[in-house]
């Protein structure tokens, strides 16, 4: 599993931030929730099942079934959260 914090490590994140990562390449088949910096600037979220995770490639099922691929290296917050609730129809 990789824990990291990277609390402060720039300068233009809210101060009193704290990202932590807390799932890994063991966590696959997990529900997780994936915080990633985009290229244009500021951050996006995922959420869903943990494929694999790589030191070059985190792989998320989405609900719809469809398949995100990350760069790890964008990666600076995971962790693991409930299954989804059962829809009522």
């Amino acid at each position: 599993m990789c824990h990291r914090s990277l609390s402060g490590v720039e300068s233009s994140r809210p101060s009193g931030v704290r990202y932590v990562i807390d799932v890994g390449p063991g966590d696959a088949g997990v529900r997780i929730s994936l915080r990633r910096s985009l290229p244009e600037g500021g951050y996006g979220d995922l959420l869903g099942i943990l494929l694999s995770w790589t030191e070059e490639l985190v792989r998320v099922e989405r609900r719809d079934g469809t398949v995100a691929e990350v760069a790890a290296a964008t990666v600076v917050a995971a962790k693991r959260v409930p299954p989804a609730p059962q829809r009522h129809r």
